[in-house]
């Protein structure tokens, strides 16, 4: 069970690391203003669509329950395709600074969601957890430079970023049982073909009038990473760390994000190092160490997980 555990952590770890990198590519696309929010999405789905399924063919063959395939139609619905389409449309009208604060709500919804719906209780680790946490990225992001992104945020940003959050928080708080009867590539497969049907009568008309000559082949590479790296394997590792690990937590490695922004900042030469950062970094990484060591962390028991 720990060594699952720790492959549960390292898992959600590398996931929101890709996530991290992927706030930095989609802004580059939308500044670009060549593929349409929808549009991106929508090849964003055709692609780990395609990935899941031909790589289903080669595992064994999973049936899904006639009475769970509504389930996984909203979990799709709540955990893909509106975070993915709020985020990438969010980014055209909201500033960076902005964007990063509304996404430190994310555990926060998540906590709430998860004492409703999986009974999870708010323990005071995990809530001293989850405010530590929150104080760290706070403190990281009014002591860091942030460049790019929009001059100003429109409110219709800041609308669109608490959709993102709350709807991926009730997608973590929800879901986790579904989840855990069904393995990763067969959950998977049948989530992206639907978030794919979603999105197609309202990207349909896009996809036609996109012009595919105007995206250069460094727009292109980063199209390729969203697809293969932001999508595929990114939405592999999350159900495989929510299988073993409490929505809560799982909700905190959302805090690696900023971090990875600020060392990618760093790293370019738009931002340097200060103890401010390191201070906020010790802070985030103590939160959520306790948070993985409140008891309402640990996970279920197989007959609660599949229920």
């Amino acid at each position: 069970m720990r060594t699952e555990k720790l492959a549960g952590h390292l898992a959600i770890a590398a996931a929101y690391t890709i996530f991290g990198l992927n706030i930095v590519f989609c802004k580059d696309i939308a500044n670009s203003e060549v593929v349409a929010p929808i549009v991106l999405f929508t090849m964003r789905a055709v692609g780990a669509s395609a990935i899941f399924w031909l790589l289903s063919l080669f595992l064994p063959k999973e049936k899904i329950q006639p009475g769970d395939f509504w389930k996984i139609a909203a979990a799709s619905f709540t955990g893909l395709f509106v975070p993915q389409f709020t985020f990438l449309k969010a980014i055209t009208m909201a500033t960076s600074i902005d964007t990063a604060i509304m996404s430190t709500l994310g555990p926060i919804f998540t906590m709430i969601f998860a004492f409703f719906f999986q009974k999870e209780p708010i323990t005071g680790k995990k809530a001293g957890g989850v405010a530590l946490s929150f104080a760290g990225v706070l403190f990281l992001i009014f002591n860091s430079v942030h460049a790019g992104g929009a001059d100003q945020t429109a409110p219709f940003g800041i609308i669109l970023l608490l959709i993102n959050s709350l709807s991926f928080a009730l997608y973590l708080g929800l879901f986790r049982p579904l989840i855990s009867r069904y393995s990763v590539v067969t959950f998977m497969k049948w989530m992206f073909l639907v978030a794919l049907l979603i999105s197609l009568p309202f990207s349909g008309r896009g996809l036609l009038e996109t012009d595919y000559s105007a995206i250069t082949p460094s727009l292109a590479s980063e199209i390729a990473f969203l697809i293969i790296f932001a999508t595929f394997v990114a939405y592999f590792l999350i159900p495989y760390g929510q299988k073993v690990l409490r929505p809560t937590l799982v909700s905190m490695y959302t805090y690696l994000q900023p971090i990875w922004a600020t060392v990618i900042s760093i790293w370019s030469g738009l931002d340097r190092l200060t103890w401010q950062k390191i201070v906020a970094t010790l802070l985030v990484v103590g939160g959520v160490f306790l948070v993985s060591r409140s008891r309402a962390a640990q996970p279920p028991s197989t007959s609660s997980a599949s229920s």
